[in-house]
């Protein structure tokens, strides 16, 4: 008994202990990954971006028209829209302001953060927070609402990063630091946004393109380096960085300024990179030899092969499952009796039924109290707290209605499928105006993939083959059927027949996800079945 007090008491203790550092690492999880991709580093000359909107922001998506506003228009800016439930929510909602609209808006796709227009200008984000002590909430602007801006403003990347620079100084950035990819059909780049400090109604950012060989990774640092305001092609910026950065403390104005040294994340230990920047850059140039130990990584790094949007979705599978140096799952080993090739019966170890990439810190707790060392928590990718994730391509040599092509997901990116959406397209399929988040609800999307992936992950190792075949048969099935479709599309759009385009793509996305959804709910009941006497 007294052995018994022992190891509970052990446990209790190690469970305390765990809640801070689980804290610390779902605030690390609750932020975003961005891959971005240039023209010519792509296999089919397109501009990736990309974005997992890594924690419960709202699941709901639309595609709002495009539209025409009288002279004296003004455009209402608001705080907290990350987090209603339906497009007319308005709980929690606050107005920060408001900015004399535009003349003409641009069509886009509505999602949590901003992603995509008619005219094929595509954004990811990923938080990188920075110090706190250039946060002014006074600002208008959250970086939702910028993207949102320039989504409706702007056709081209360029474009968009004056417009947000131009907001922020005028009405004040009140979000902390933010790094949001900018696509369109030429060029990708990654813009770093901070405020300007309590004082200010400003904001300092920079952005830098992508060489169009190469391809870049945003994962919640700041990843800029020096800033070479002459090389305009591809170094854009504010003008008072380095005075904010004296004013405050951060430089000294006679060491180099490096951005991301000077502005450092929270989560960056005095880095450029974590896991996921050195995984996704080794796995593209492996002969680049990347070292974990390093103080920086390139800035972009030029793959050994052309990169596919398919090559794009196996990364943002990524949870290091079967890499030496961040697998989690490497030491949860059990024994495995099995016929080999042969037929004989063999017996061997292997990786143990229930280890999942997406552990919880008790769970990782417990393994450790039992043997220390046993799992080691690294972020990956795919988290099983994603709210959504997009791969949006943007292709120059197609009508933009067609050309620009969201990749869409709901719930965690390792176990759903991705759903074709169109840039030209009008309409989304049912389910997808209603957030998954504020209860279970059936009719929302979210739901009708998140009950066959969480029973998956109970027991990912008997599951996974299942999951992840349907999720390359639905990959397979897009990329096949997409040439035509689009050139059915494009034939349409020539005969001046943009209706009947649009009705086009927009049956063929909702067929598509109601297909995904039938699948999955044949997943759940078919993992309730193999689980009937127990987990």
């Amino acid at each position: 008994m007294k052995r018994f007090n022992s190891l509970l008491l052990a446990a209790l203790l190690l469970f305390g202990i765990n809640a801070a550092a689980q804290e610390q690492e779902m605030l690390v999880g609750a932020s975003c990954t961005s891959i971005m991709v240039g023209k010519n580093a792509s296999t089919d000359g397109s501009v990736i971006t990309s974005h997992t909107c890594d924690a419960m922001y709202r699941t709901w998506v639309r595609m709002e028209p495009a539209a025409d506003h009288e002279k004296g228009t003004m455009h209402k800016v608001y705080k907290g829209t990350m987090h209603t439930e339906t497009p007319y929510s308005m709980e929690n909602l606050t107005l920060a302001g408001e900015i004399p609209e535009a003349a003409h808006t641009y069509a886009y796709m509505n999602t949590a953060y901003p992603c995509m227009n008619e005219k094929q200008l595509a954004m990811g984000e990923s938080t990188f927070s920075g110090p706190d002590t250039l946060v002014n909430p006074k600002g208008m602007f959250y970086i939702e609402e910028l993207q949102r801006i320039a989504l409706q403003r702007c056709d081209n990347a360029r474009d968009a990063i004056a417009l947000i620079g131009k907001m922020i100084k005028e009405y004040g950035y009140g979000d902390g630091g933010e790094c949001i990819t900018i696509a369109d059909k030429n060029e990708v780049w990654q813009m770093e946004i901070l405020g300007e400090g309590p004082e200010k109604i400003g904001g300092i950012w920079v952005a830098q393109r992508v060489p169009d060989d190469e391809v870049a990774v945003s994962c919640n640092v700041p990843r800029i380096g020096k800033l070479d305001r002459k090389n305009k092609d591809f170094f854009l910026c504010s003008d008072n960085i380095e005075k904010v950065a004296l004013k405050y403390g951060l430089w000294d104005g006679k060491e180099d300024f490096i951005w991301w040294k000077v502005f450092p994340s929270s989560y960056s230990d005095g880095k450029n990179f974590k896991e996921r920047e050195w995984y996704i850059f080794n796995e593209l140039a492996p002969s680049l030899k990347l070292s974990l130990e390093a103080e920086a990584l390139p800035f972009s790094v030029k793959p050994e092969e052309k990169v596919s949007p398919q090559r794009v979705m196996e990364l943002f599978r990524t949870n290091y499952e079967g890499s030496p140096e961040l697998d989690q799952t490497q030491n949860l080993l059990a024994p495995r009796r099995h016929r080999d090739a042969e037929g004989n019966i063999v017996t061997d170890t292997a990786v143990c039924i229930n280890a999942n990439p997406w552990m919880d810190g008790n769970e990782r707790s417990l393994y450790n109290m039992l043997k220390p060392g046993t799992v080691t928590f690294y972020r990956g990718v795919a988290m099983s707290w994603c709210s959504y994730s997009t791969i949006i391509q943007c292709r120059s040599w197609l009508p933009d209605a067609v050309g620009g092509l969201c990749w869409f997901s709901m719930e965690n990116p390792g176990q759903s499928p991705r759903i074709p959406i169109f840039a030209g397209s009008t309409k989304l399929p049912a389910g997808f105006e209603i957030c998954g988040h504020h209860r279970y609800n059936e009719n929302a999307a979210l739901w009708q993939y998140r009950k066959a992936n969480k029973l998956a992950q109970v027991r990912w190792g008997r599951c996974k083959d299942t999951m992840l075949g349907n999720i390359k048969h639905y990959e397979d099935k897009a990329f096949a059927e997409l040439p035509a479709l689009e050139k059915q599309a494009v034939d349409l759009l020539n005969a001046d027949k943009a209706k009947d385009a649009q009705g086009l793509l927009n049956r063929y996305t909702a067929d598509f996800a109601g297909a995904t959804r039938q699948t999955w709910m044949e997943m759940e009941h078919r993992f309730w079945e193999m689980f009937w006497t127990g987990f």
